[in-house]
């Protein structure tokens, strides 16, 4: 594609604000009083060169190139590119307007190919979530006006800022304070239940001994001569 790179900014509008505005068709809109269509035999498409995941931070700038092929019979003159954020589940409701650049000179003779650079950036308020970017380019042949959607689709907006917020230093304050003053409760109750525990008595169980040679001290006793004679009787 042939790049066409005259071009100037016109008015930005960075403002956030939610209206309501028409639009029945990506492709037809009123600019200027009139309802634009696409041309016949004009088509167009949208690459995000450095930003392939579509992931916009608010607040920085983000180029996309717009290229256009002319299949008609007529040179098409570049007149702007502009897009506008909506809402994912409703295009409806305007979230905010981006930026305007018009164009001059630029023009895309009959059976041809051009690229077109277009840089916008939301607004650095803007909540972080997912909005749909509707991009269109606005051109004239044979002095009548057309428009074309060059992309219509979800693109994730981040906030710009440090990693580590102080929302977060203090979620993390807070979590770390309930696991300590769990792991304190957890001992004490430990602690507790230590003191109520009674110690169990010792059992000593002696082991009876019995000396051996007994028998031999008692031999020729009148004890063993008892003995003798109640075995004799059984």
């Amino acid at each position: 594609m042939t790049t066409i790179a005259l071009c100037q900014s016109d008015s930005e509008d960075t403002g956030f604000e939610v209206s309501d505005v028409s639009e029945e068709e990506s492709d037809v809109e009123e600019v200027f009083g009139l309802e634009l269509t696409s041309a016949p035999g004009i088509e167009t498409l949208c690459v995000f060169p450095k930003n392939t995941a579509k992931i916009i931070k608010a607040g920085a700038e983000t180029e996309l190139l717009v290229g256009m092929k002319n299949d008609g019979q007529s040179s098409v003159d570049i007149v702007a590119v502009k897009g506008s954020l909506h809402l994912p589940f409703d295009q409806k409701p305007l979230v905010q307007n981006l930026t305007a650049l018009s164009f001059s000179n630029a023009s895309v003779p009959t059976s041809a190919q051009a690229t077109f650079p277009y840089t916008f950036a939301v607004s650095k308020f803007l909540q972080a979530g997912a909005f749909d970017l509707v991009g269109t380019i606005i051109y004239e042949i044979d002095g009548k006006p057309y428009q074309s959607t060059f992309y219509n689709g979800t693109i994730e907006v981040i906030e710009d800022g440090p990693l580590f917020r102080m929302e977060s230093v203090f979620l993390s304050g807070v979590l770390i304070s309930v696991i300590i003053v769990l792991i304190i409760y957890i001992q004490n109750g430990l602690r507790h239940m230590t003191k109520k525990t009674k110690r169990s008595p010792k059992v000593e169980v002696g082991t009876a001994t019995k000396d051996a040679s007994l028998d031999e001290w008692l031999e020729g006793t009148a004890y063993t001569r008892s003995s003798s004679k109640s075995k004799k009787k059984k």
